[in-house]
């Protein structure tokens, strides 16, 4: 069995703000907004004005903290009541989830996404994150409807604060250090293999154009180096979180993340630097509690990841038991890899850290 979710078209263009009416107008007359006062801003008056040339009915609804089940809930409720076919999400994560997860429970509503940053691959995964009001991830939800389009705007990007970028670069990257450890015991598995050669594929782009593209976005440039690592930051890594089959691959880094969300000291941290760190933590379990992979260690720090913990509140070194108690990985899936995941190991690469340089 392979299954593969993902959106039905990906248009990346610079200004495409400017068409965002042309795109939706097929899709939907009515439609609901979600998004923040600085993601509306970025997208306008450009999109506002493609929308009334293509005389598409809009309302805009400001999300207010985190993608939690209230949030999906009440925006949810505010869509229905306004009897819109389509939901717009603009922004970053935490929006597009949250579009994603309303459009998903209303029958005959579709999902267009739109993102202002390429810090995650939220725009494209086929999973909406959930989390707890003080930034706590709770749940990680498949969609069963996935969005009709991704919308991109390269000049909107280009505008963001470049730590989005290098953030969503290290988020990409950890599919490759993630996928990757599977295939030691399970060659046979096409949504694996499919998964591994995407994520490689991110990989390589970094390698090459993954400098340069954080350059370029400083300058607040749209360049060739830098479309492509927007490309890869959102479409390759999403294309590799859509692809399943009867062998799961849950990734070690983002379990770590998972459990980093909830430690108060971090919340500053934006996702893929949570998942970064996460990646030197598993790279040092895979090593027995050794030295990092030299490659992983040079784009970590070459891309702004963090390698260590700040200061934390209370006793440091039963925060670090703690956190390493409460990393959720089913059995299961831990006999899946080829190294250990355990309390006991997790606090060892914790306190590996601890001793970097």
């Amino acid at each position: 069995m392979l299954a593969i979710k993902s959106p039905q078209t990906y248009y990346h263009q610079p200004g495409i703000r400017a068409n965002t009416g042309e795109y939706i107008a097929p899709l939907s007359k009515h439609i609901a907004i979600i998004t923040t006062p600085n993601a509306w801003k970025a997208v306008n008056p450009e999109l506002e004005t493609s929308l009334q040339q293509h005389g598409i009915e809009y309302n805009v609804d400001f999300l207010a903290g985190e993608c939690t089940e209230a949030a999906i809930a009440e925006h949810t409720a505010t869509v229905n009541a306004q009897g819109a076919t389509l939901v717009l999400g603009i922004g970053g994560g935490r929006v597009l989830d949250t579009a994603k997860g309303v459009g998903n429970r209303l029958e005959g509503v579709a999902i267009v996404t739109f993102p202002t940053v390429a810090a995650t691959c939220a725009a494209w995964s086929p999973i909406t994150i959930i989390y707890n009001a003080a930034g706590g991830h709770e749940s990680s939800q498949p969609l069963t409807k996935m969005p009709a389009l991704v919308l991109v705007d390269s000049e909107i990007i280009a505008r963001s604060d470049a730590r989005f970028l290098k953030a969503g670069i290290v988020d990409a990257l950890a599919k490759w250090y993630e996928f990757r450890p599977y295939q030691q015991k399970n060659r046979d598995s096409l949504a694996l293999n499919l998964k591994v050669q995407a994520a490689r594929f991110a990989v390589d782009t970094f390698i090459e154009f993954g400098q340069q593209a954080v350059e370029d976005n400083q300058q607040q440039k749209v360049t060739p180096a830098l479309i492509k690592v927007i490309d890869a930051n959102i479409a390759v890594a999403g294309m590799a979180n859509s692809m399943r089959d009867d062998f799961p691959a849950p990734g070690v880094a983002h379990a770590l993340h998972n459990r980093m969300t909830h430690q108060p000291e971090l919340h500053h941290w934006l996702h893929g630097e949570k998942v970064g760190y996460g990646l030197l933590l598993q790279s040092i379990l895979e090593n027995n509690g050794g030295e990092p992979e030299a490659e992983l260690l040079a784009l970590l720090k070459q891309f702004g990841a963090p390698l260590q913990l700040p200061p934390l509140s209370g006793n440091r070194e039963e925060t670090l038991q703690t956190m390493a108690q409460e990393v959720k990985f089913s059995a299961q899936n831990k006999a899946r890899l080829p190294f250990t995941l355990s309390p006991a190991t997790i606090l060892q690469a914790l306190k590996a850290t601890e001793r970097a340089d």
